[in-house]
C-alpha cells in the first residue's frame, strides 16, 4: 500500500515536470523566437493549442490547470491586462477537459476541432478592445484573425505528438 502511494507520488510529479517543460519551451518558442520568423506578419498562438491538447487527452482537471499557466505565460507575452487570458484559458481547459471525459472522443480530429475553437475564441479576444474601444473596423481584423487561426493550426499537428504522449503516459499509469 505505501509503495502504491509513493509511485503514485512520483508519477505525478513526474508529469508536473514534463508539463512545467512543455509549457516552457512553447513559451520561448511563442514569445521569443516565433516573433523573429513572421509568416507574412503572422505569429502562430502555442500556449493555446497545448492547453487545449493536455484538455482532450486528460481530462478537465489538468487542462484547467495547465490552461491557468498557459494563460499567466500568454498574459506575461502579450502584455495584456492581468488575468484576461488566464480565466480564458482555464475555462476552455475545463470545459473541453470535461467534455473529453465525458461525450468527445480522445482523438486527433477532436483535437484539431477544439484547437480551432479555442484559437478563435483567442482572437475574438485579441480583437475585442481594438473593436469596441477603438473602433478599428471589423473586415481586416477578422481576416487578421482567420489568417492567424489557420496558421496556428498549421502548428498544432507537431503538437499533437507531444500533447497526446504526455496524456498516454498518465493515462496508462492511472490504470
Amino acid at each position: 500500500m505505501k509503495q502504491k502511494s509513493l509511485q503514485k507520488r512520483w508519477v505525478l510529479a513526474l508529469s508536473f515536470i514534463f508539463h512545467a517543460v512543455l509549457l516552457i519551451i512553447v513559451y520561448v518558442l511563442q514569445s521569443m523566437i516565433f516573433p523573429y520568423m513572421r509568416f507574412y506578419g503572422l505569429v502562430p498562438l502555442l500556449l493555446p493549442i497545448v492547453s487545449t491538447g493536455v484538455a482532450v487527452y486528460q481530462g478537465r482537471v489538468t487542462g484547467g490547470t495547465v490552461g491557468i499557466f498557459a494563460g499567466i505565460l500568454c498574459d506575461v507575452a502579450f502584455n495584456r491586462p492581468v488575468g484576461a487570458y488566464t480565466v480564458l484559458f482555464t475555462m476552455t481547459g475545463l470545459l473541453i477537459g470535461f467534455l473529453s471525459d465525458t461525450v468527445m472522443a480522445r482523438g486527433f480530429a477532436t483535437y484539431m476541432m477544439s484547437c480551432a475553437t479555442v484559437l478563435i475564441i483567442t482572437a475574438f479576444a485579441q480583437m475585442f478592445p481594438l473593436l469596441f474601444f477603438e473602433n478599428v473596423p471589423s473586415a481586416p481584423l477578422i481576416s487578421l484573425a482567420v489568417r492567424q487561426t489557420l496558421y496556428s493550426l498549421v502548428y498544432a499537428c507537431p503538437l499533437w505528438f507531444f500533447v497526446r504522449s504526455l496524456g498516454d503516459r498518465n493515462y496508462a499509469n492511472e490504470r
